[in-house]
Parts: C-alpha cells; structure tokens; sequence
C-alpha cells in the first residue's frame, strides 16, 4: 500500500528513487475505494488445495478482495466434489459480460501436451481473448503462464531434459518495476514443471520484459503491456508440503522421481521441507495487488482493452 505524505516533504524524492510508492496529499484526497474484484481460473486438479495457497497469499492485502472461482465447461476434473464445484465456482459463460480488476489462471498438470491437444484449450483461448477487454492485469502461473505467452506473444514451451522440481534460487533484474518493489537482490521460489520457455523468443519481444529470473530455471517474472498481463513461471504461491505430495505422489506411481532440490534438510525426504520462499512470495501478490488497485479504474466500464493502451511495456523501461 501507499504511503500517504506532504506534497513537498524532502525525502519525498529519495523514496520514489527506491521505488517506494508515495502518495502526496493532492492525489489522496481524489482516491475512491472499493472492493477489488478478482477472478480466479483454478486449472488444477485438487480445486481445494490450489484455492488455500491462493487464497492465503493474497490474505495479505489490506483493501477488501471479492473473489469469483472459475472452472472450465468443456473440462470437469475427477478430484473434486461436483457440489464443491457446482456450489463455488462458476464457469465463462457465468461471467462474460462481467469485468474484472484481476484475474488468476492457474498451472494445470497438462504441460507434456501440445496446447491444442489440452480438451479444454478452445476455451481457454476464448478466457485469454476476453481477458484483454475485461480484465486490468492477468496474473498466469506456472502452465498458465506458458499458455499465455503462446497464445498472446506466440513463444513456444520446449521439453526440458528432466523434470524441474525443488526451491531454486532467483534474481532481480529489474528493481524499478512495481512487482518487484521490497524484493530482496535473491529469493527463492518453488518449481514443478517438465517444460520450459524458448528463452531466446522471450528475451527478444519486444512486448515482454524480464524482471526476475533463475541460472537453472530461466525466466521467473514476465511482463507485458506495462503489467496488464503478468507471466510467472514458478509457483511461488505453493505451501510448505506441496512439492512433498508431488514427489510422494510420483514415487507411488513408479516414477522414480529426482528428490527435490534445496527443499528437504540433507536431502532427506523423511524430513520436515524447509519453508524458504513465503515472504517474496507474499511480496510479490502484493505488488500485483497493489498495482491492480492503483490503475484500474474505480468505474470497471471504462476499463480500456489492452490494445487501446497508451503504451506497451517496453515504452515505460527505465
């Protein structure tokens, strides 16, 4: 949240230059305020779980969050309880004349697919379209990301040699950029995925912007027309003993899965995992928050579609 100050205090300034958000009493006394109102697209297959690690890191923000849980028509998961389904979640076709601050589209167990076998992939393509119009700023996740990037900016996933599973260790490259506002230089962040990014395509669009990234995990944190649409290729939203139920999960199907990296003390998975990503992670759904809240209309029927921006992402570099 903003810090509210003096128009002219002095250290006004310096707290800008440090990418703190201020304030002054002249923009203040304009603020309307109202709930956010945030979707969220839960593309996994354990709806509940995925809804407790969401839902807890965007507990954090102090302005009250109206959530709406989204489900795919074309697609009904077998893990869930079809009254849990039926009773808190509502499909596209429920909201598609309605407009969002924000919306969340999660990973989905499907990456070794091509997009376009996914049975459920028209109608994503129809979320990723209507997002553009109805939405201020899509936050991708994991599989969801790489989705997005395909079906917005045309990068192609590639298979990686090996799975990518542990807590591996991040970078910020750019400091100014408001997601990364309170970041410390290195975090950590989980990652599950057998797929990753044509790094090469990424680095050279000139509609996407790297903020954050790994030596061993490549790109993290993505942007694009100036945070409108937000690509984060990791899950750092993952609670303590997710990547533990995954690896278990493959042991029991004969896998023989890698032990996660940086995850168990010693390397022993009869240990307690260590916990070392929370507070970037709550940092970083924070931002996004605060972001959202700060430039999205009070009046979400002017919301401008995306193409009608002023400017793209790589108009604003500093």
């Amino acid at each position: 949240m903003p810090i509210k100050i003096q128009n002219d205090l002095p250290v006004k300034k310096i707290l800008e230059d440090e990418n703190i958000f201020v304030m002054d009493e002249s923009r203040a006394v304009s603020q309307d305020i109202r709930p956010l109102e945030i979707a969220i697209l839960n593309l996994m297959p354990l709806k509940e779980d995925t809804e407790l690690d969401i839902l807890r890191v965007l507990s954090n923000f102090p302005i009250q969050l109206e959530i709406t849980f989204l489900t795919t028509a074309t697609h009904r998961g077998t893990h869930v309880d079809r009254s849990h389904l039926n009773k808190f979640y509502q499909t596209f076709k429920d909201v598609r004349y309605k407009r969002f601050d924000g919306l969340i589209i999660t990973g989905a167990p499907v990456e070794q697919l091509e997009f376009e076998e996914v049975n459920y992939w028209d109608e994503l393509c129809q979320i990723f379209e209507w997002s553009k119009t109805h939405v201020y700023s899509t936050f991708h996740i994991c599989w969801g990301a790489q989705a997005g990037l395909y079906y917005h900016h045309g990068i192609q996933k590639r298979r990686l040699p090996e799975k990518l599973s542990g807590v591996y260790l991040h970078r910020v490259i750019h400091r100014k950029k408001i997601l990364m506002r309170g970041m410390d230089d290195i975090f950590f962040v989980p990652q599950s995925r057998y797929t990753g990014l044509d790094e090469e395509k990424v680095r050279s669009n000139p509609e996407l912007y790297v903020v954050a990234d790994s030596p061993e995990a490549g790109s993290y944190l993505i942007l694009a027309y100036s945070s409108r649409q937000v690509f984060v290729t990791g899950h750092s939203e993952y609670d303590r003993y997710d990547l533990d139920k995954e690896y278990k999960r493959d042991l029991a199907k004969g896998l023989d899965p890698a032990i996660p990296v940086n995850y168990y003390p010693g390397d022993d998975p009869s240990r307690e995992p260590i916990l070392s990503w929370r507070s970037s992670s709550n940092c970083t759904y924070t931002n996004w928050l605060n972001l959202v809240y700060q430039d999205t209309p009070y009046d979400l029927s002017e919301l401008r579609p995306i193409e009608e921006d002023s400017y793209l992402i790589k108009n604003t570099l500093e």
